[in-house]
């Protein structure tokens, strides 16, 4: 590596005389980096069975706000899926839970907020 010269004024600002300032600079860094199999054909089969799956889900519901958690629940799904090993081997399972716990979430907020405008009601 070549050195380089840099002219840098003091801190004294009444006097104008300049120093030289040598940079050093430590040795290159190398490193290994193991190469990522190429999974794009798994990434649209994985959408493909997302896709396959949520549907099946969203045709058992007629609530708007349930289709809004549904398909967060598989996007969710898919990309917890995505960092295993087999995606689309654990992606059906990861979906039936996330659908599952996003719907119980789902009906217990509708009975506070039920309870919320009960006592809402009876306060007036």
């Amino acid at each position: 590596m070549g050195r380089k010269t840099i002219k840098k004024k003091e801190n004294n600002m009444n006097d104008n005389n300049y120093r030289t300032l040598r940079t050093r600079f430590a040795p290159d860094t190398r490193f290994r980096v193991k190469a990522v199999p190429y999974r794009a054909t798994e990434t649209t089969a994985l959408e493909q069975l997302k896709q396959r799956l949520l549907l099946q889900l969203l045709g058992q519901t007629m609530d708007p706000e349930q289709n809004a958690l549904l398909r967060r629940a598989a996007n969710d799904a898919a990309a917890l899926a995505w960092a295993t090993y087999c995606p689309l081997l654990l992606f059906p399972a990861l979906l039936e839970e996330k659908a599952q716990v996003a719907l119980l979430q789902d009906q217990h907020q509708q009975e506070v907020r039920q309870r919320s405008q009960n006592l809402a009601l009876e306060a007036a």
